[in-house]
């Protein structure tokens, strides 16, 4: 749905974004009048006290722009739970589980409590969570609904666990959100995207050469690719993504890493077809292609090259587990098990259905279930179990 359908922000909402959209505009001006897509995305998702989330719309579940799984229902957690729950006890009694950005906090919520019903040891769950807005909010949630003493393991970093550690890390929906460069192929060149304004003061595309990094990342992609990219092809390429992965893996010796979020293997996400990328945007649960439109009233994203993320993970020092749809994962994680045992725990007819259009939402082809893809990574510990169902691995 184009954007002119949805219904026009508040007036403060309006402001706000007005606000963001001047300091934007402002950054154009100081770079000679341009600035790299990523740059945009950047301040437009997390410039401090305005970008989308930094700021303190709702955004997760009905109210907000989009829903996640965790948002969905609890069964998702549960089953990432059971998923990392044996090498959790592999990492020991000081393992570690860190959650990278918590969202609302209903995946900790459900999470913890699932693994405390489960005798798993975890001294410590640690949320990197950038936002301080989403950090409040989490604390709020958490400590309103979980026990006090569940509720005291719980900790928010403000970066990394830079010195060693064991345990899990765990990421949903958190690639899509990195700010990522953006390429064009022109006469066989390779071309970095560009944000610039127009006459009036409005954002609009432009065009510059590649840097080293980005040009030789986008002929690497090329390289592996059927054919090489057609004249005036468009799309991201998220070069920094090893580098991301080191960074947040911080001090990882013995654990494993597991990703879930929307995305293809790379010989899917550039086919010829698909000639101007995945960016897009959403706002009050539309899709758009606009952008530009209302700077931190919506979310950009772009969806997630999962052969950059196999190679990422294999490059900074782990082995690759495996690889399956969202729907494969859930259903090889115990989901039958958590549903019948969440069924088992009402006596309401209409509870139980809620629980089974659940579980359908999570993994039907035409939901969450074939968009969403699982990865995992390991060191030290065994994680290959969780990807026995619904391999997809040589997809990559």
């Amino acid at each position: 749905m184009a954007a002119s359908t949805l219904p026009m922000p508040s007036a403060d909402a309006q402001a706000h974004s007005a606000h963001l959209r001047e300091v934007i505009q402002e950054q154009i001006i100081a770079a000679g009048g341009r600035i790299p897509f990523w740059k945009f995305m950047e301040l437009a998702l997390y410039a401090p006290g305005l970008g989308y989330y930094s700021a303190g719309a709702h955004k997760f579940g009905p109210g907000g722009d989009f829903t996640t799984a965790p948002e969905r229902s609890p069964l998702f957690a549960a089953c990432v739970a059971d998923a990392l729950a044996p090498a959790l006890r592999q990492a020991g009694k000081g393992a570690v589980f860190m959650e990278v950005g918590g969202g609302s906090g209903a995946f900790a919520e459900a999470c913890l409590e699932k693994l405390q019903a489960d005798g798993v040891p975890s001294a410590r769950y640690a949320i990197l969570e950038p936002s301080a807005d989403l950090r409040q909010r989490q604390r709020e949630r958490l400590q309103a609904r979980l026990p006090a003493e569940l509720f005291a393991r719980v900790e928010w970093l403000d970066g990394p666990i830079s010195e060693p550690w064991d345990g899990v890390l765990f990421a949903n929906e958190v690639i899509d959100a990195l700010p990522t460069p953006r390429f064009a192929i022109r006469a066989g060149e390779v071309l970095e995207e560009c944000v610039s304004l127009d006459g009036e003061g409005r954002f609009v595309r432009a065009e510059q050469p590649a840097d080293p990094m980005l040009a030789a990342a986008v002929r690497r992609v090329e390289s592996q690719l059927p054919a090489p990219f057609a004249d005036g092809y468009r799309s991201e390429v998220l070069a920094q993504l090893p580098y991301w992965l080191q960074a947040v893996a911080g001090g990882l010796r013995n654990g494993a890493l597991l990703f879930i979020d929307y995305g293809y293997s790379r010989g899917e996400y550039y086919q010829p077809g698909r000639d101007d990328g995945t960016l897009r945007a959403f706002r009050q649960h539309h899709v758009t292609n606009d952008v530009f439109a209302w700077p931190g009233l919506q979310d950009i994203t772009a969806s997630v090259d999962f052969t950059a993320l196999a190679e990422a993970g294999v490059g900074a020092g782990f082995e690759f587990s495996g690889y399956c749809s969202q729907a494969s994962f859930l259903l090889g994680n115990r989901l039958q098990e958590n549903l019948a045992a969440a069924e088992a725990q009402t006596a309401d007819e209409v509870a139980r259905h809620n629980l089974r259009q659940q579980a359908k939402i999570l993994t039907l082809p035409s939901e969450m279930g074939e968009r969403f893809q699982a990865i995992g990574f390991q060191r030290g510990v065994e994680l290959d179990a969780a990807f026995l169902v619904g391999d997809l691995s040589h997809r990559l």
